[in-house]
């Protein structure tokens, strides 16, 4: 890995929500941007503008009727009753908004461009990817389509086969699941809540071998996710020696996100990062879920840091913080943000004791 990691992103994320009353009407990947240029961490030469994959690349993993009905939900603005039944679309979790086919076909379009970057080795970060629940023939869990899976069949038309998919955020990984069922030459890893939709991943869930799963109770602190990370994942990754490791780093597992109840800080999805790169020489890391501005832009800007090499300040300089005073959240307004959440990038660390279920699923996922 000697080439100098790639962050791919685009302006669309600017201005682009699913409307002001979902979960993601938050800006995310415009304020990772705007952080790390603000720290001087993102020059010209490592920022790659996102094409917008068209529907032939999509195609290789969904079909041409919910490709076409999305691509008609945008030009209209609208869906009929049977494509909202058949797909999906138009619904509270997955809405029509202007940008509903471009938004996610430029997330899908970065993260084919990556795993063609990496053809022969390095680093690549897509925070707009990520969308992990897409399934063929319609929209889920606020997923429209699905660029995990995408990326790895761009690497698998490359002739790079034995993939490792590493998916740290708080709900399960169902639509990677489903498309490599089976697989004896992709590993999938899935570190998420139990008891929390999509309600699949279960512990004994292996996906006919391809799939190793491991539900974790609400209140995971930093201590035991580095035990999962030390006595789970990076033996499972290891041991099946791939040659390209595609990590999902969604953010949603913090403690300030409103949509899980874990409590791990940002530093803990840092050390993730950090242990997983030199295990493939490819490494493709993606956004995913993450709902509460400051924590999710936190987080995101601190894995670009891992991954270019730049030190964390203590205290974020005034331009760094003027980008997160900036940011607004209607769940903010009964509860401010606290002054860490604006003023710096690092979380306080959350450790905490390491809980007997912990351990037991920790070496019941490794047997």
């Amino acid at each position: 890995m000697t080439a100098a990691p790639l962050f791919i992103g685009s302006e669309i994320y600017r201005g682009s929500s699913y409307g002001t009353w979902h979960p993601l009407a938050i800006p995310r990947v415009p304020t990772v941007m705007d952080l790390a240029r603000a720290l001087g961490w993102l020059p010209r030469d490592r920022y790659v503008a996102s094409p917008r994959a068209k529907p032939a690349a999509l195609a290789a993993f969904h079909t041409p009727g919910y490709l076409a009905a999305l691509q008609d939900a945008e030009r209209t603005q609208s869906v009929s009753d049977q494509v909202r039944a058949r797909h999906h679309l138009g619904t509270h979790s997955n809405p029509v908004y202007p940008e509903v086919f471009r938004r996610p076909a430029t997330a899908a379009g970065g993260s084919i461009l990556a795993a063609e970057l990496l053809r022969d080795g390095g680093v690549v970060y897509n925070p707009g990817g990520g969308t992990h629940h897409g399934l063929p023939d319609r929209a889920n869990g606020f997923c429209y389509l699905n660029d995990p899976v995408l990326a790895l069949k761009a690497f698998r038309a490359q002739g790079i086969r034995r993939l490792a998919y590493v998916d740290v955020d708080a709900h399960h990984c169902d639509g990677v699941e489903m498309a490599f069922d089976g697989d004896p030459e992709i590993r999938m890893i899935s570190v998420h809540e139990e008891r929390r939709w999509p309600f699949t991943g279960a512990l004994q869930d292996r996906a006919g071998g391809a799939a190793r799963n491991m539900p974790v109770p609400a209140g995971l602190n930093d201590s035991e996710m580095d035990a999962i990370l030390d006595g789970a994942i990076l033996p499972l990754v290891a041991d099946f020696r791939p040659e390209a490791v595609v990590l999902q780093c969604g953010a949603d597992a913090l403690a300030e996100d409103p949509l899980s109840r874990l409590t791990l800080s940002n530093g803990a999805l840092w050390r993730v990062v950090a242990a997983l790169r030199p295990l493939a020489p490819r490494f493709l890391v993606l956004g995913g879920g993450g709902y509460n501005p400051w924590s999710v832009g936190r987080a995101w800007t601190g894995v670009w840091a891992t991954l270019a090499g730049h030190e964390i300040p203590d205290r974020l300089p005034g331009s760094a913080q003027a980008v997160l005073r900036a940011l607004n959240w209607s769940r903010a307004r009964s509860r401010p943000p606290a002054p860490s959440l604006m003023e710096t990038l690092a979380d306080a660390p959350r450790p905490g004791p390491i809980r007997p279920e912990i351990r037991t699923r920790i070496a019941a996922v490794t047997a």
